[in-house]
Parts: structure tokens; sequence; C-alpha cells
């Protein structure tokens, strides 16, 4: 199962979904795709959509998923990266009027240059992750809020 979200962006992300759409017709997907639209007007008959979803459902498709497609938002990448899951990240750009600037590209950029996520910026950049998506190799992300806390509670004491 392939696990597709855009978060709860409040803006819409169709490219998104017609990109994915158009790769199940192509037949480069060939499992069941789940996706999570967020406030997108989409409907598909070749998968499963949802609106949006309780974080136990979200988080379960998720951990279930062989691979996640994500927009670019930093939430969505990091429950991916968390889970070690293989993430294509399509992000949001502003020369299509899905969001103000072009942030989420920068996002991804440095997540994929840091090499975490692979990053697909139009539908022939999918296909090809797609199709490579199984010789992706994750790396593992390490939280360091624990020393941030420590840091933070050494400078707050030595007030």
């Amino acid at each position: 199962m392939i696990f597709v979200t855009v978060g709860t962006q409040d803006k819409p992300f169709k490219r998104i979904f017609e990109m994915v759409e158009n790769e199940i017709e192509k037949g480069t997907i060939q499992e069941e795709v789940v996706a999570q639209i967020g406030c997108t007007d989409f409907e598909s008959d070749k998968m499963k959509v949802y609106k949006l979803m309780k974080k136990e459902q979200y988080l379960d498709y998720m951990k279930k998923a062989t691979f996640v497609i994500t927009h670019g938002g930093v939430g969505s990448i990091m429950d991916g990266i968390k889970m070690q899951k293989r993430v294509i990240s399509i992000p949001r750009l502003k020369k299509y009027k899905e969001h103000v600037n072009d942030h989420q590209l920068q996002i991804c950029e440095k997540f994929e240059n840091d090499g975490y996520i692979i990053v697909a910026k139009n539908e022939k950049e999918l296909e090809s992750a797609i199709k490579n998506i199984s010789k992706f190799k994750t790396k593992e992300y390490y939280d360091n809020n624990s020393n941030f806390v420590s840091k933070l509670k050494l400078a707050i004491d030595n007030l």
C-alpha cells in the first residue's frame, strides 16, 4: 500500500493527486493507494480517498505503507522519516498557485540534500522516483530534542 498525504494544510493540492492517479493509470503504481486529501476537491476510483483522518488512522496508514508520497510540509515529511519510510515529496509550488511562495521546495531540497527523501517537482520526476524507490536507502533520523532541552534548562538555570 502507498500512502499519499497533504497534511492539514488549508490550501488544495490537486496536482499531487492527479500525478499519482496518472502513475496508477500508466501502471507505474500497482499497489493499493490510500490518500488523505485535506481540503482538495478530488475524487478517484483508482485510490481510496479520505478528506481528513484522526491521527491514529493517519499514523496507521503511514506505518503500513510501502512508501509515502507527501507534499512539502515539514510535519508530513518528518512523520515518514521518523517511521523510517521511504518518502517522495512533491512540494507545493507558487507558480501553480498552490502556495504563497516556494518555501516547500526549499524545505524539500534541504531534506533531499541531507539524504532523507526524494523530491519530485513534476510527473516525469515522480515516475522516476517511484521506479527507483526500492533502491533508495532511508537515512536514519536522530532526534536531538533531549539535548536541546538540556541546554535550554542549563541556560535558564544560569540566569
